[in-house]
Protein backbone atom coordinates (compact mmCIF):
# COMPACT_ATOMS: atom_id res chain seq x y z
CA UNK A 1 0.00 0.00 0.00
CA UNK A 2 1.36 3.42 -0.88
CA UNK A 3 2.02 5.72 2.06
CA UNK A 4 -0.26 8.42 0.64
CA UNK A 5 -3.29 6.08 0.62
CA UNK A 6 -2.74 4.33 3.95
CA UNK A 7 -4.94 6.03 6.58
CA UNK A 8 -2.26 5.66 9.26
CA UNK A 9 -2.32 4.55 12.86
CA UNK A 10 -3.14 7.20 15.40
CA UNK A 11 -3.27 6.97 19.09
CA UNK A 12 -1.61 7.55 22.32
CA UNK A 13 -1.32 10.44 24.59
CA UNK A 14 1.45 10.07 27.15
CA UNK A 15 1.87 12.62 29.94
CA UNK A 16 4.47 12.83 32.71
CA UNK A 17 4.15 15.13 35.73
CA UNK A 18 6.90 15.65 38.33
CA UNK A 19 5.92 17.04 41.72
CA UNK A 20 6.71 16.43 45.36
CA UNK A 21 9.52 13.91 44.85
CA UNK A 22 7.58 11.69 42.48
CA UNK A 23 6.89 11.41 38.76
CA UNK A 24 3.60 10.14 37.43
CA UNK A 25 3.40 8.84 33.85
CA UNK A 26 -0.08 8.38 32.39
CA UNK A 27 -1.08 7.01 29.01
CA UNK A 28 -4.44 6.50 27.36
CA UNK A 29 -5.52 3.21 25.82
CA UNK A 30 -6.73 4.15 22.35
CA UNK A 31 -5.27 2.95 19.07
CA UNK A 32 -6.99 4.10 15.87
CA UNK A 33 -6.58 3.23 12.21
CA UNK A 34 -7.84 6.14 10.16
CA UNK A 35 -11.24 7.01 11.60
CA UNK A 36 -11.74 3.64 13.32
CA UNK A 37 -10.88 2.81 16.92
CA UNK A 38 -9.07 -0.53 16.77
CA UNK A 39 -8.40 -0.93 20.49
CA UNK A 40 -9.35 1.08 23.54
CA UNK A 41 -7.32 -0.71 26.22
CA UNK A 42 -3.72 -0.63 24.96
CA UNK A 43 -1.05 -0.34 27.67
CA UNK A 44 1.55 2.21 26.59
CA UNK A 45 3.17 2.91 29.95
CA UNK A 46 5.58 0.30 31.30
CA UNK A 47 7.67 -0.21 34.41
CA UNK A 48 11.18 -1.53 33.72
CA UNK A 49 13.79 -2.76 36.23
CA UNK A 50 17.09 -3.14 34.38
CA UNK A 51 19.97 -3.81 36.73
CA UNK A 52 17.64 -3.46 39.73
CA UNK A 53 16.96 0.24 39.06
CA UNK A 54 13.30 1.09 38.40
CA UNK A 55 12.39 3.17 35.37
CA UNK A 56 8.96 4.08 33.99
CA UNK A 57 8.59 4.57 30.23
CA UNK A 58 5.67 5.67 28.08
CA UNK A 59 5.63 5.46 24.32
CA UNK A 60 3.78 6.98 21.41
CA UNK A 61 3.92 5.73 17.86
CA UNK A 62 4.29 2.26 16.42
CA UNK A 63 4.05 -0.38 19.13
CA UNK A 64 6.60 -2.72 17.57
CA UNK A 65 9.01 0.19 17.10
CA UNK A 66 8.47 1.33 20.68
CA UNK A 67 9.14 -2.16 22.07
CA UNK A 68 12.35 -2.32 20.03
CA UNK A 69 13.41 0.99 21.57
CA UNK A 70 12.43 -0.09 25.09
CA UNK A 71 14.53 -3.26 24.71
CA UNK A 72 17.49 -1.14 23.56
CA UNK A 73 16.98 1.24 26.49
CA UNK A 74 16.96 -1.69 28.93
CA UNK A 75 20.27 -2.92 27.48
CA UNK A 76 21.77 0.56 27.81
CA UNK A 77 20.60 0.75 31.43
CA UNK A 78 22.02 -2.71 32.19
CA UNK A 79 25.37 -1.51 30.81
CA UNK A 80 25.20 1.69 32.89
CA UNK A 81 23.05 0.88 35.97
CA UNK A 82 21.40 3.89 37.56
CA UNK A 83 22.61 6.27 34.84
CA UNK A 84 19.39 7.18 33.04
CA UNK A 85 20.77 10.27 31.29
CA UNK A 86 23.70 8.33 29.84
CA UNK A 87 21.44 5.48 28.70
CA UNK A 88 19.02 7.92 27.05
CA UNK A 89 21.80 9.76 25.20
CA UNK A 90 23.32 6.46 24.04
CA UNK A 91 19.91 5.28 22.82
CA UNK A 92 19.28 8.57 20.98
CA UNK A 93 22.71 8.31 19.30
CA UNK A 94 22.01 4.76 18.16
CA UNK A 95 18.49 5.68 17.05
CA UNK A 96 19.78 8.48 14.86
CA UNK A 97 22.88 6.78 13.48
CA UNK A 98 21.82 3.15 12.98
CA UNK A 99 20.41 2.43 9.52
CA UNK A 100 17.71 0.11 10.92
CA UNK A 101 16.78 2.12 14.02
CA UNK A 102 16.48 5.48 12.24
CA UNK A 103 13.34 4.22 10.49
CA UNK A 104 11.54 3.49 13.77
CA UNK A 105 8.52 5.69 14.34
CA UNK A 106 7.99 6.25 18.04
CA UNK A 107 8.77 8.66 20.86
CA UNK A 108 9.53 7.85 24.48
CA UNK A 109 9.10 9.54 27.85
CA UNK A 110 11.33 7.95 30.50
CA UNK A 111 11.91 8.66 34.18
CA UNK A 112 13.63 7.14 37.17
CA UNK A 113 11.61 9.26 39.58
CA UNK A 114 14.14 12.08 39.63
CA UNK A 115 15.15 12.76 36.03
CA UNK A 116 12.55 13.05 33.27
CA UNK A 117 13.38 12.82 29.54
CA UNK A 118 11.67 12.84 26.16
CA UNK A 119 13.62 10.83 23.56
CA UNK A 120 13.03 11.27 19.83
CA UNK A 121 14.31 9.64 16.68
CA UNK A 122 15.91 12.93 15.64
CA UNK A 123 18.59 12.35 18.29
CA UNK A 124 16.96 14.54 20.92
CA UNK A 125 17.04 13.86 24.65
CA UNK A 126 14.96 16.64 26.12
CA UNK A 127 14.50 17.57 29.77
CA UNK A 128 11.10 19.26 29.88
CA UNK A 129 10.54 22.64 31.45
CA UNK A 130 7.94 23.17 34.14
CA UNK A 131 8.13 19.50 35.28
CA UNK A 132 5.65 18.35 32.63
CA UNK A 133 6.22 16.39 29.39
CA UNK A 134 3.75 15.02 26.85
CA UNK A 135 3.91 13.17 23.53
CA UNK A 136 1.48 11.64 21.09
CA UNK A 137 -1.70 12.62 19.32
CA UNK A 138 -3.21 14.45 22.28
CA UNK A 139 0.12 15.43 23.79
CA UNK A 140 -0.26 19.17 23.27
CA UNK A 141 -3.72 19.17 24.86
CA UNK A 142 -2.51 17.17 27.87
CA UNK A 143 0.60 19.35 28.18
CA UNK A 144 -1.41 22.58 28.19
CA UNK A 145 -3.90 21.22 30.73
CA UNK A 146 -1.16 19.90 33.03
CA UNK A 147 0.81 23.14 32.84
CA UNK A 148 -2.32 25.02 33.93
CA UNK A 149 -2.95 22.57 36.77
CA UNK A 150 0.63 22.91 38.04
CA UNK A 151 -0.45 26.28 39.51
CA UNK A 152 -2.70 24.36 41.95
CA UNK A 153 -1.74 22.34 45.01
CA UNK A 154 -2.91 19.08 43.45
CA UNK A 155 -0.58 16.07 43.69
CA UNK A 156 1.15 14.81 40.54
CA UNK A 157 -1.23 11.89 39.98
CA UNK A 158 -4.33 14.07 40.18
CA UNK A 159 -2.80 16.61 37.78
CA UNK A 160 -2.00 13.79 35.34
CA UNK A 161 -5.47 12.26 35.57
CA UNK A 162 -7.28 15.60 35.14
CA UNK A 163 -5.05 16.70 32.26
CA UNK A 164 -5.55 13.37 30.48
CA UNK A 165 -9.32 13.71 30.93
CA UNK A 166 -9.18 17.14 29.28
CA UNK A 167 -7.08 15.76 26.41
CA UNK A 168 -9.57 12.88 25.95
CA UNK A 169 -12.42 15.38 25.73
CA UNK A 170 -10.63 17.33 22.97
CA UNK A 171 -8.58 14.82 20.94
CA UNK A 172 -10.47 12.16 18.96
CA UNK A 173 -7.38 9.93 19.09
CA UNK A 174 -7.28 9.88 22.91
CA UNK A 175 -9.59 8.05 25.33
CA UNK A 176 -10.07 8.06 29.10
CA UNK A 177 -8.87 4.49 29.69
CA UNK A 178 -5.63 5.28 31.55
CA UNK A 179 -2.57 3.37 32.60
CA UNK A 180 -0.84 5.31 35.39
CA UNK A 181 2.54 4.55 36.95
CA UNK A 182 4.21 6.46 39.78
CA UNK A 183 7.88 6.43 40.63
CA UNK A 184 10.00 8.33 43.12
CA UNK A 185 11.22 8.34 46.69
CA UNK A 186 8.97 6.09 48.78
CA UNK A 187 6.31 5.83 46.08
CA UNK A 188 4.41 2.61 45.55
CA UNK A 189 2.84 1.74 42.19
CA UNK A 190 -0.61 3.21 41.47
CA UNK A 191 -3.56 1.01 42.38
CA UNK A 192 -5.80 -0.10 39.53
CA UNK A 193 -8.89 2.08 39.10
CA UNK A 194 -12.04 0.55 40.61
Amino acid sequence: MADDTFPGWHGTTILAVRRGGEVVVAGDGQVSLGQTVIKGTARKVRRLSPGGHEVVAGFAGSTADAFTLLERLEKKLEAAPGQLARACVDLAKDWRMDKYLRNLEAMLIVTDGAALYVITGAGDVLEPEHDVAAIGSGGNFALAAARGLMATDLPAEEIARRAMAIAADICVYTNGNLTVERIGAGVSPCPSPS
